[in-house]
């Protein structure tokens, strides 16, 4: 787990339509039905100011946001959303949910839309204060199944109308950011049946879990 947190922090990732909706719900039902004190929370959103971002920035795609202002903006949500929900979290022994995380915006502003990744880093540093998930479930998914399934789900919003090549990239972004870390990062086939995934789901935060509540116990006994 993070050295700062005493918490278990879960992120979900992955290109447009990829499911993250659904897994994230089936692990909230299985976190309630374990008796695992947890919040849920997304990004951009989570908090009052992230919540007008996240309207600005995702749903007016008809307004002009240039690639650099765009991680920015998702940069502010970010860091309003660790300082205040995630990280108090994560102090009280709680398992955080997060729809997205930083890895979006490596993904979708540095490998999608250019922007240098040092810069990413270097502002991604400052408004998380370096705090990373535990856990980073990568549904992995052809894009163009994927937009085809967000296509179902009404108006697209800003990301949803960038053309294939665009989404392209971006799901080769979160491949390589998941080679980088393959200690945290969990890359599932998003083509298969929900209940397999949430199953493989499960185990993986259920072993963390055990192992959490092991470490805990061989700490207070030392």
């Amino acid at each position: 787990m993070s050295p700062e947190s005493r918490g278990l922090f879960i992120t979900f990732e992955g290109p447009e339509g990829a499911g993250k909706t659904t897994q994230i719900a089936r692990l909230v039902e299985q976190l309630e039905g374990a008796g695992v004190a947890h919040i849920l929370t997304r990004e951009p959103g989570g908090t009052p100011l992230g919540t007008r971002i996240r309207q600005v920035v995702l749903l007016e795609p008809d307004l002009q946001v240039d690639p650099l202002p765009e991680f920015l903006l998702y940069s502010a949500s970010r860091a309003q959303l660790v300082g205040q929900i995630i990280r108090p979290a994560l102090a009280r022994g709680e398992v955080v949910v997060c729809d997205r995380y930083a890895d979006s915006s490596l993904a979708y502003q540095g490998a999608g839309r250019g922007l240098d990744a040092g810069l990413l880093a270097q502002i991604t540093q400052a408004a998380t204060g370096g705090l990373k998930p535990d856990l980073t479930f990568l549904l992995d998914l052809d894009p163009a199944i994927g937009l085809a399934r967000a296509a179902t789900r009404g108006e697209p919003d800003r990301l949803e109308r960038a053309d294939l090549a665009f989404h392209q990239r971006v799901r080769a972004g979160f491949l390589a950011l998941a080679q980088q870390e393959p200690g945290r990062f969990h890359v599932l086939d998003g083509t298969q049946e929900p209940d397999d995934l949430a199953g493989q789901i499960w185990a993986v935060v259920e072993n963390k879990l055990r192992m959490g509540q092991a470490e805990a116990h061989a700490s207070s006994s030392g």
